[in-house]
């Protein structure tokens, strides 16, 4: 009877589960009961009721201590529930789950060394105490046959560990360390995983197959049991791939699942929803909920103020921690505003709106990043733009491949404007050297840096008429074209050979034989090493397939070549 209540338990069944604990009548199995009762109140989130089912137990033993611990967790009482974890493992020594509870504590109080500290003790006592679950073989390529979801695999708490690192690593911006985390725990088949790994392995991958990571979210989204986080999530990827219907219609069809959502987060996806139809409406609706968060932010402030002057080192802690959450809620939002203007190319209002937040995101690196493209775009702010792009570049100097390449190609192309060829020229030397470096160590590598730099050097040239100096420049930086020519760097090629063959066809410019026949030869080059480079992806949605001959750099070239050709009656 009682594994028949827990069965239901699991199975998300909680009204069954709780009527059939109530047949069990054995007195040698009513504190296992009791701890039953308990964690079905605790899954239908009856707090006071989980509650009052613990305090029933015996006060020594260790279970009550876990259980009081998970409650507070639930209450966001993270350093309480802790210490009542720490007790709990006092009496009964060390346990994996208890060592992942303490962890998940330490996590969510972004205590993440001492939460991978916790992580590292469970990974290394499965690996030394059951090799035979394969930690780590899938990472380094061995074929392994699925270990399945045991009991030895349960109370390892691998699988919980592995889960919780990688949202460590993806909290921490190190996706690669998020992805390999994931693939390092214990093999299972797809049909075996639970649904907090499928919904990390959507999250991890979405970049490399976003359908893929779309199918797993809206399949946990029908199931009765998902990680909270799930619609939340869905519906933010949703308006990021711009799927607005769809995202409306998820909404529309699981709003008990809205109130279960941050309100911030809700009043944000629906202000985005209406934008598709209403951007003056939308822009009303952000402006309220931007206003909220600025509120809640000087009363932050106000706050961290105080607890310095009382040197209360805790406080002051506890005071950055929140006023770091409620900056990151508020900069989305703000994003989402100056993107109305932004789509309308209404520049001087997106710098509006960004100048009335310096006062509270002047060091948020979003932001900052943000008010530099926004400068730059309006081609007569390049100075001030400098002024911007250059900390973002200086701050990872030694390792300035990992700056975006556009960041570094707008950072260039200000200097250019500003007479700083000098500044420009070390910037791009710096590159050269670093992509040289890279290109030793790993000589397969495609690095598009420098080439994307020299592109969009080009491409101002040629927006500005100086179509021979442009196209020239934009030539010479796909050499070689095996290492160079890649979707990205296409995209930006070919449009600068459009706009020459336009302004050719309309008699508005005159360009010299040796250069259309390096044009020429390029777009032959262009065609017989672009046979396996794509130029666009298929949406992860769409229903329409690319055909595979024309969805390639060369079938583009042969196209663009024919033009040329045709204009120039060569």
């Amino acid at each position: 009877k009682i594994y028949y209540a827990q069965s239901l338990q699991k199975s998300c069944q909680y009204e069954p589960a709780m009527k059939a604990s109530f047949t069990v009548d054995s007195p040698t199995l009513k504190e296992k009961v009791v701890k039953l009762q308990a964690a079905i109140k605790y899954d239908e989130d009856d707090l006071p009721g989980a509650k009052s089912m613990v305090e029933q137990c015996a006060s020594d033993d260790p279970d009550t201590e876990n259980n009081l611990g998970c409650l507070l967790v639930k209450e966001k009482r993270y350093a309480e529930a802790c210490k009542k974890f720490n007790a709990a493992m006092n009496v009964k020594g060390y346990q994996p789950h208890l060592s992942y509870n303490i962890a998940l504590c330490h996590y969510y109080m972004k205590q993440y060394a001492l939460a991978l500290k916790n992580i590292a003790d469970i990974i290394e006592k499965g690996i030394r105490e059951h090799p035979e679950l394969s930690v780590g073989m899938q990472t380094e390529g061995i074929d392994v046959r699925s270990v399945g979801n045991s009991m030895t695999l349960h109370e390892t708490a691998l699988v919980e560990a592995f889960n919780l690192k990688a949202a460590i690593e993806y909290q921490l911006k190190n996706f690669e360390g998020a992805q390999e985390a994931l693939t390092d725990m214990p093999p299972r088949s797809e049909e075996e995983l639970d649904c907090v790994t499928l919904h990390n392995q959507a999250l991890m991958n979405m970049d490399s197959s976003p359908t893929t990571g779309f199918e797993k979210l809206q399949f946990l989204l029908q199931q009765n049991e998902c990680p909270p986080e799930t619609f939340g999530n869905l519906l933010l990827l949703y308006v990021k791939h711009q799927y607005f219907d769809q995202a409306a219609d998820v909404m529309a069809e699981n709003t008990h699942l809205t109130f279960k959502m941050d309100p911030y987060l809700y009043e944000y996806l629906d202000a985005i929803i209406v934008q598709q139809s209403s951007p003056e409406e939308a822009f009303r609706r952000f402006d309220d909920i931007a206003n909220r968060h600025t509120d809640n932010l000087r009363k932050i402030t106000k706050l961290v103020q105080e607890c310095r002057q009382n040197n209360d080192e805790d406080a002051v802690k506890k005071a950055v921690n929140e006023y770091d959450e409620a900056l990151e809620k508020y900069i989305p939002v703000l994003m989402a505003q100056a993107k109305i203007y932004w789509d309308k190319t209404n520049y001087n209002m997106v710098e509006k709106i960004f100048r009335k937040s310096v006062e509270f995101c002047n060091e948020h690196d979003s932001w900052k990043l943000n008010v530099a493209h926004v400068l730059f775009m309006q081609e007569n702010k390049y100075k001030e733009a400098i002024g911007f792009y250059e900390p973002i570049v200086k701050k990872h100097y030694d390792n300035i491949l990992s700056v975006s390449a556009i960041v570094l190609a707008n950072l260039c192309v200000s200097y250019i404007m500003t007479s700083q060829n000098e500044e420009a020229e070390d910037l791009m030397r710096k590159i050269e050297k670093e992509e040289e470096q890279m290109g030793y160590e790993d000589p397969e590598r495609k690095i598009y840096h420098l080439c994307i730099v020299n592109l969009v050097i080009g491409t101002l040239y040629c927006a500005k008429g100086n179509f021979e100096f442009g196209i020239t420049r934009v030539i010479k930086s796909m050499e070689p074209y095996s290492k160079k020519l890649g979707m990205d760097t296409w995209h930006y090629a070919k449009r600068c050979f459009l706009g020459l063959i336009e302004n050719l066809a309309k008699h508005m410019i005159m360009v010299r034989d040796v250069v259309l026949q390096d044009c020429i030869q390029f777009l032959e080059h262009a065609e017989l090493y672009g046979k396996n480079v794509a130029c666009r992806i298929a949406p992860p949605l769409s229903s329409a397939t690319i055909h595979e001959g024309k969805n390639t750099v060369t079938y583009e070239a042969r196209l663009i070549k024919g033009l040329l050709l045709l204009v120039c009656d060569l």
